[in-house]
């Protein structure tokens, strides 16, 4: 049989038929699955899930679009061309996670030209697919039911892809891994399809050798993935890695400068605190609130904080009975309650008998308990997505209110005024819609910047009591001039109020950043 004549598929055993049913829920399956792989990718370093998933899935389906397009160009043997386009599928989509990692060291404009690269080539190869397999099948039956056929097992696919990704393939297996892993499947279909159709292929016994070829190279990949892993977060951060996780709900990375023993937190590729100078920024964080009104607390709600180091500092004052720290991610209250360089910075106080750990979503936590407080200590990471931006709003500041003491008060870190001003204001704005007193501080941390918190209270004209003795930054007098904001880190416009129903506090941090 030539390359220009076309087999004829209108005697296609029932058996073969199935083969490229299944093959096209697979395919779907895959497709969604890189298009998630990217978009998380993007979001873990660039920031703003919102924008880059919107990006992800718009070029995406373009691409689509322009490969169903060319399909109709395609002639001759159509399944051969199917396993070809699976081929080069399984290669770039399963090498796309990696490749994204290790260009975004070198400039955000080379991975921004990756980015989109892996982007459209994927959805073109994923658009011309589905087309070639829906004209085989309709010469076995009528258009009416190919399509039918071909469209059902393609959103179904596209669903398990989907939901298998958060649940099962990112959590288990990571993104590297889970890229690899996907890449193989592709393969798979390629070699079940060689398998069984062979008798429709022009060179069976090439495209098999192929085949096999590329699953040994993914396979060995996906077996070896741990390890380039590594290589690629070692590449990825200045500092040797010696502890990473990848949970259900971010990506968590310790390193360490063996040299100098400064030991750092990263969650999503965002620095959570570097040894050197975290008790400046965990000081600021914790005193201010602790002694607002005289240092009476006895029950405190810190919501984030998994890592320890602002219950370290809570436990300096004396009058605290019961802390209650909730964080979402089991991963990381375990590497603060267990990672031997993280319990020595925190001083073991995750196991304080005074602390309980309560793994829950704090928007839950606060709007299900029935406890109250008299400090709340918010420390989330800054609101550079969607989800974050929920913790940030008038909605959730309210329900803080109503588990806050009468005469409480709170605290949350802000981002900093000086690279994110706008973010940081309107951190203000929004509590000054729920209380009636708002206190902004900053606070200079080398490994950060400058840094901004805002302390809230029930009742005003408070005052800073007393601090604990051994403190090694603040003091009354440093904590007087955090109060003041010069020009270059005040707002150049009014800000709006950050809500659920219109959140505009991840839009301005990402304007910030990138204005800067």
């Amino acid at each position: 049989m030539s390359q220009s004549d076309s087999p004829n598929y209108k005697d296609l055993p029932k058996r073969e038929a199935v083969v490229l049913l299944a093959s096209i829920l697979i395919v779907a399956l895959c497709g969604i699955v890189y298009e998630l792989i990217i978009g998380t990718v993007s979001s873990y370093l660039l920031g703003n899930s919102v924008y880059q998933f919107s990006l992800t899935i718009g070029f995406f389906m373009f691409a689509m679009g322009v490969g169903s397009y060319v399909s109709r160009f395609i002639h001759g043997n159509l399944i051969q061309a199917f396993v070809y386009v699976e081929l080069i599928l399984a290669l770039v989509g399963g090498l796309c996670s990696i490749s994204l990692f290790m260009l975004f060291p070198f400039a955000p404009w080379l991975y921004t030209i990756g980015m989109f690269s892996f982007i459209s080539t994927i959805g073109f190869l994923v658009g011309l697919e589905i087309p070639l397999l829906t004209r085989v099948l309709s010469e076995r039956s009528t258009t009416r039911e190919s399509i039918s056929d071909v469209l059902s097992l393609d959103y179904i696919g596209a669903l398990i892809g989907s939901v298998a990704f958060p649940i099962l393939l990112l959590p288990s297996l990571g993104l590297i891994t889970a890229s690899f892993a996907i890449g193989l499947i592709n393969a798979a279909v390629a070699l079940l399809n060689v398998f069984w159709l062979r008798k429709y292929l022009d060179a069976p016994r090439r495209m098999l050798a192929a085949t096999i070829g590329a699953i040994i190279l993914l396979f060995g990949l996906t077996l070896l993935a741990s390890r380039i892993t590594a290589f690629a977060q070692d590449h990825l951060y200045f500092d040797q890695v010696v502890w990473r996780s990848q949970s259900p709900y971010q990506s968590l990375v310790v390193t360490n400068t063996w040299k100098t023993s400064d030991v750092r937190l990263f969650i999503d590729g965002h620095l959570q605190f570097a040894e050197v100078d975290e008790y400046r920024y965990h000081e600021a964080l914790v005193h201010p609130v602790m002694s607002w009104g005289g240092d009476t607390a006895e029950t405190v709600l810190v919501l984030g904080g998994g890592d320890g180091l602002a219950i370290r500092e809570i436990l300096k004052h004396p009058s605290v009975k019961r802390i209650d720290l909730v964080d979402l991610d089991p991963e990381m209250t375990g590497l603060g309650e267990e990672f031997a360089p993280i319990v020595r910075l925190n001083n073991g106080s995750m196991l304080s008998p005074l602390v309980n750990v309560h793994n829950e979503d704090a928007f839950l936590y606060v709007k299900e308990t029935d406890q109250t407080y008299d400090r709340i200590i918010i420390d989330f990471p800054d609101p550079h997505n969607e989800a974050l931006s929920k913790l940030y709003s008038v909605e959730f500041y309210a329900m803080v209110s109503g588990v806050l003491a009468e005469n409480g008060t709170i605290v949350s870190q802000s981002s900093s005024p000086f690279f994110a001003p706008h973010s940081y204001w309107t951190v203000a704005e929004t509590l000054k819609e729920i209380f009636p007193e708002v206190i902004s501080y900053n606070r200079s941390i080398p490994s950060f910047g400058i840094w901004g918190f805002h302390m809230a209270s029930n009742v005003e004209g408070g005052q800073l009591g007393e601090l604990p003795d051994g403190l090694r930054s603040l003091t009354a007098e440093s904590f007087a001039a955090n109060r003041i904001f010069t020009a270059d880190l005040q707002p150049k416009r009014d800000l709006r109020v950050n809500s659920i129903f219109s959140p505009s506090i991840y839009e301005e941090y990402a304007q910030d950043l990138k204005n800067f």
